[in-house]
């Protein structure tokens, strides 16, 4: 028994090596696991579009040769929030009559599914909307801009004569509750033989990546048409945009409730004369006249007059400058010129 002692020593030692090397004696080092790949997201592409939208200067997938929409639409306190000004390519506010404004909501690009609520149009409405080459959409409107009407062959839609193109709303009440959608006003230029190619006025854009440097910092644009009628533009850095309030609260989209915004905001002081009253006005929408040209946060004193259908911006006296937008949707806000610009436009 005391020979066999050593060996079963040795047993021992190999059994407890092998448990805690695997093999005995192997004593080669293991490979290390090499990391894995780094994979690099590539940054995303912005789509490349063949075309580009005529009153945006965005990319399209199709070419836009369609005669735009004008929709004359209500501001009054009780029509508030609106339908479909988020989606308008260019937006026009301008007083009508008891000191309250009418938005003149140009459609092209985009097709919203609710539009309203629609009102009466003015002599100075036509004047803008015709420039545009564009189908006006109205309820009624002021005795000199019907008789304007009556006597051209200007291409419109009266809600009056048509109701069938047009519907009222139950949560509101009249005049403040009468929509009406593309589709519809699409139909109506069918039924009646209007023209529907146009050869659009051209406007003239920045390209994607540009930026303002030149003017005054302008985050904060106060407009007041009058001190119970308010509004008002916040720069937001993030998208890019001005956002807009009304009697200082967010002016919303009523079908989609996104705040209404403006990529261009171009304020100009204009001529305005009472007519009647009624507080009818006579409004110059022809110029020339000074004005402020806001973008990417920053305020340009600009001149503007219209010109080819466009209400322009331009940067020097004589007016040879045009100054290009920045591509996307543009608010026109037209105010008086007297007593001066500088007392219905402040800005920091």
């Amino acid at each position: 028994m005391r020979r066999r002692t050593p060996f079963m020593l040795t047993l021992l030692t190999l059994a407890l090596l092998t448990a805690c090397t695997g093999k005995p004696g192997d004593t080669t080092p293991q490979p290390e696991q090499p990391p894995a790949p780094h994979v690099e997201t590539p940054p995303t592409e912005q789509p490349k579009y063949a075309y580009t939208a005529p009153f945006t200067g965005l990319g399209s997938p199709v070419k836009l040769e369609q005669r735009p929409i004008m929709v004359m639409i209500n501001n009054a306190p009780a029509a508030r929030p609106q339908s479909g000004l988020n989606q308008a390519d260019l937006v026009y506010e301008v007083l009508a009559e008891g000191e309250m404004t009418r938005f003149l909501a140009v459609f092209h690009s985009q097709r919203p599914d609710v539009i309203g609520p629609v009102r009466s149009i003015r002599q100075y409405f036509i004047e803008i909307g015709v420039g545009l080459d564009a189908v006006l959409v109205h309820a009624g409107g002021s005795p000199e801009a019907l008789a304007t009407l009556a006597r051209s062959d200007y291409s419109h839609l009266d809600e009056i004569p048509n109701g069938r193109y047009f519907w009222r709303e139950t949560f509101r009440n009249p005049p403040h509750n009468l929509y009406t959608k593309p589709d519809l006003i699409e139909q109506a230029i069918r039924d009646k033989g209007m023209r529907t190619n146009s050869d659009l006025p051209r406007m003239s854009f920045l390209p994607a990546d540009a930026e303002i440097t030149g003017g005054e910092p302008a985050s904060q644009i106060d407009i007041t048409f009058h001190r119970l009628n308010k509004a008002a533009f916040q720069y937001d850095n993030e998208k890019k945009k001005y956002l807009r309030l009304t009697d200082g609260k967010p002016h919303l989209d009523l079908t989609t409730g996104e705040q209404l915004s403006a990529t261009n905001v171009l304020v100009i002081a204009a001529r305005h004369r009472v007519l009647d009253k009624e507080g009818r006005r006579q409004v110059d929408v022809v110029g020339p006249g000074d004005g402020y040209l806001f973008e990417q946060g920053m305020a340009r004193k600009i001149k503007w007059k219209r010109q080819g259908g466009i209400i322009r911006a331009y940067e020097d006296a004589a007016m040879t400058k045009e100054l290009p937008l920045l591509p996307g949707n543009t608010w026109v806000e037209i105010v008086p010129n007297a007593p001066s610009l500088s007392h219905y436009v402040k800005y920091q």
